[in-house]
């Protein structure tokens, strides 16, 4: 598929081209202008449809997921996502997030980018985030008992990290 894209087809889109093409995915959409990044904002809801457009557009082709991470806010748990087009070399932050701390849950995207499946495990194992459909969602670093050490509510009894 991709082969036979046209070379005249093979032009960065401007961060403005981008915005465009996730608030019509997206209306909720919140997109703003970083000094390296054009960042994304999008419910859970919202998110895996429109990772797999990002992904499946032939005018986006983000075919590259080169990271993943979690940050654990005052009021909500948010995941980032870094992407790519290694055709059109753009780039592009996603972000959503759940308020729900007892038990976070999003939506994979491994099945779109399958580096998300290593990502995905780290960020489970270190916030607590379950991704739903994940093919194999278990702990890596951490023993099931231990808790969720980049939480801010993370009580480290051994005292293993001194804050």
């Amino acid at each position: 598929m991709r082969a036979n894209i046209e070379l005249s087809k093979l032009i960065t889109m401007t961060n403005q081209e981008l915005k465009d093409f996730i608030q019509t995915q997206v209306p909720a959409a919140t997109v703003t202008e970083g000094k390296q990044y054009l960042t994304a904002e999008v419910s859970r809801e919202s998110l895996h449809q429109l990772a797999l457009k990002l992904r499946d557009s032939e005018q986006t082709s983000f075919d590259y997921l080169f990271c993943l991470t979690g940050v654990d806010m005052p009021s909500s748990i948010m995941v980032v996502y870094h992407l790519e087009s290694t055709l059109h070399k753009h780039a592009l932050v996603l972000k959503t997030q759940t308020s729900d701390r007892t038990n976070p849950e999003l939506d994979t995207v491994s099945d779109i980018w399958r580096t998300a499946e290593f990502h995905e495990r780290e960020v489970f194992d270190l916030f607590g985030i379950k991704f739903k459909n994940h093919p194999d969602l278990r702990r890596l670093f951490m023993d099931d008992s231990y808790g969720f050490p980049l939480r801010k509510d993370h009580v480290d009894e051994v005292r293993i990290v001194e804050r």
